[in-house]
C-alpha cells in the first residue's frame, strides 16, 4: 500500500467534518437573526432590546394577566370588545329531542279472522286485500261436515223435549233442556252466533253452510284464502286492522333515550302530508336497544279518524320533556375546549377568570351546570374565545418564565430582550464587552 492509497481516507474524513461544522455554524446565524428580527407584538411585548411594538397591539397591551388566569380589562376596553354578561340562575328547562318515527298499526286493533272447524270455502264475500269491513258483516260461507252432525244434534234434542217433555218420576230433573243446551253450546263454540242457531231451531232446517263474519270493523291488510279452498281449523284466513288509532314508533339514540320517558308531549309531523302534525303522548319505551342499529323505541298514540295517517309513512317527531328546576347559565357564556368546558366570572372591578364547569342538559338558550358555579354569579356571554386565548396565554408565559434558564442555552433563542414579567417593559439588557 503506497502514501497515496493512505491519505486518501483522510481527506474524507475532514471533508466531512468541515461540512458538518459550516451547516451547524450556518443554523446558528440564521436563528439568532430570525430571533433579533421577529416582532414580539404579543400583550406587549417589546423586541429584543427594543421598545414595545405598536399598532393593533396598544389595546392588549393594557390587559394585565395574573398569575391565576385571570384578565384585567379596563371600562374602554370592555366597550372595544364587546364583552357582555349574563346571570346564573335557577330555571325551569324543557329539553326537546327530534327524532324520525315511522307509522305502524296499533298491534291491540289488530283481528284475525280463522275457522274453527275444518271445511271447504264455497263462497267468499270479502275478496280483496284493502277492502274494509264492519263488524259483524259477512266473509265466507264455509262447508263443515261436521257442522252438519252438530245442527243434526240440536235439531233432535230439541224434537226429544218437545214430545216428551218433562219427566214422569217425581223429584228426577228431566234431561231433555240438558241436551238442547249441550248443542247449542258446542255450536257456539264454533264461533256460530246466536242468531243462526235461533234460525236453525225456528226453520227446523240444516243448513249447509256457516257463514263466517268479521269481529271487527277496519281494513282487510291480509288475505289468505280464495274460493274453493279447503281450510283447517285455526287457519288464519284473514287479518283485520283497525287505522282509527295507529302508532308512531320513534327511534332513540344514546342520551336521547334517557330523556324520553312515558306521558312526554311528542308533536308528529309527517313527510309529504300538509296541515299532518299531530298532537300525542309517549305511551311506552321498550326496555331493549336494538342490535343493529344501537336505538331504543318509544311508542306514541294518535288518533285517526280521518283516516290521514296510514303505515309506513314516515314522521318527525319533537318531544319536550319538562326538567325541574336546575341551575343554569346562558348558553353562549360556555366554552367547549374538546375535554373541559368553561365559562369566564365577572370577579368584579373589570377581572374576569376562567371557571371550568361540568353542565347538563343544553336546551339552545341555556345550558344546566351540575358544578363550578353558584346562583347569582356574573359571567361572559360575549368574546368568550378572546379572553381564553389570552388566559391561554398567561399559562405559557407563566411556563417560559420557568423554562428562562433553559431557553438562554439552547441555540438560536435571545432571551435576554424578552419581557417575562408580563408587565409590557423591555427586560434590561447587558451590552456586550468592547472588542
Amino acid at each position: 500500500m503506497n502514501a497515496s492509497d493512505t491519505s486518501r481516507p483522510m481527506r474524507w474524513t475532514w471533508t466531512a467534518i468541515g461540512a458538518v461544522v459550516l451547516v451547524a455554524a450556518t443554523w446558528m446565524v440564521r436563528g439568532q437573526v430570525q430571533t433579533r428580527s421577529s416582532p414580539m407584538a404579543i400583550n406587549g411585548m417589546p423586541e429584543a432590546g427594543g421598545e414595545p411594538s405598536a399598532g393593533g397591539g396598544d389595546d392588549m397591551a393594557g390587559m394585565d394577566m395574573g398569575s391565576d388566569g385571570a384578565i384585567s380589562l379596563s371600562a374602554d376596553q370592555l366597550r372595544t370588545f364587546g364583552v357582555t354578561f349574563g346571570t346564573v340562575e335557577m330555571r325551569s328547562l324543557s329539553q326537546s329531542v327530534r327524532a324520525a318515527g315511522r307509522v305502524v298499526a296499533d298491534e291491540a286493533r289488530i283481528e284475525q279472522v280463522a275457522p274453527r272447524v275444518s271445511g271447504f270455502v264455497e263462497r267468499l264475500h270479502v275478496n280483496v286485500t284493502g277492502q274494509p269491513v264492519r263488524r259483524g258483516q259477512p266473509m265466507l260461507e264455509l262447508y263443515a261436515p261436521e257442522l252438519l252432525a252438530a245442527q243434526q244434534e240440536l235439531l233432535l234434542a230439541a224434537e226429544l223435549q218437545r214430545t216428551i217433555g218433562s219427566s214422569v218420576v217425581p223429584g228426577v230433573p228431566s234431561s231433555n233442556a240438558d241436551l238442547v243446551a249441550a248443542a247449542r253450546r258446542r255450536l257456539t263454540l264454533w264461533n256460530i252466533s246466536a242468531a243462526q242457531i235461533d234460525e236453525v231451531l225456528q226453520t227446523r232446517e240444516i243448513r249447509r253452510t256457516l257463514t263466517v263474519i268479521a269481529p271487527a270493523s277496519g281494513i282487510i291488510t291480509e288475505r289468505n284464502v280464495t274460493q274453493g279452498q279447503a281450510v283447517s281449523a285455526g287457519q288464519t284466513l284473514f287479518t283485520i286492522t283497525d287505522l282509527s288509532r295507529v302508532w308512531v314508533e320513534v327511534d332513540l339514540r344514546g342520551a336521547e333515550a334517557t330523556a324520553v320517558r312515558i306521558g312526554t308531549l311528542a308533536e308528529v309531523t309527517i313527510a309529504g302530508v300538509s296541515d299532518a302534525m299531530r298532537t300525542g303522548r309517549v305511551e311506552y319505551v321498550y326496555p331493549t336497544v336494538d342490535a343493529e342499529s344501537r336505538t331504543t323505541r318509544a311508542r306514541i298514540a294518535l288518533t285517526n279518524s280521518d283516516g290521514v295517517l296510514r303505515p309506513g309513512m314516515y314522521a318527525t317527531v319533537l318531544l319536550a320533556t319538562p326538567v325541574p328546576s336546575v341551575l343554569t347559565v346562558p348558553s353562549a357564556a360556555v366554552v367547549q375546549t374538546g375535554t373541559r368546558a368553561l365559562v369566564f366570572v365577572d370577579l368584579r372591578g373589570g377581572r374576569l377568570a376562567p371557571q371550568e364547569v361540568i353542565i347538563g342538559l343544553v336546551t339552545g338558550d341555556f345550558t344546566e351546570v351540575i358544578r363550578g358555579l353558584e346562583p347569582g354569579q356574573r359571567v361572559v356571554t360575549s368574546a368568550q374565545f378572546l379572553l381564553d386565548s389570552e388566559s391561554n396565554l398567561a399559562e405559557v408565559m407563566k411556563s417560559m418564565i420557568g423554562m428562562g434558564g433553559k431557553m438562554e442555552d439552547m441555540p438560536g433563542m435571545d432571551m435576554k430582550g424578552m419581557d417575562m414579567s408580563g408587565t409590557g417593559k423591555p427586560a434590561k439588557t447587558t451590552p456586550p464587552p468592547p472588542r
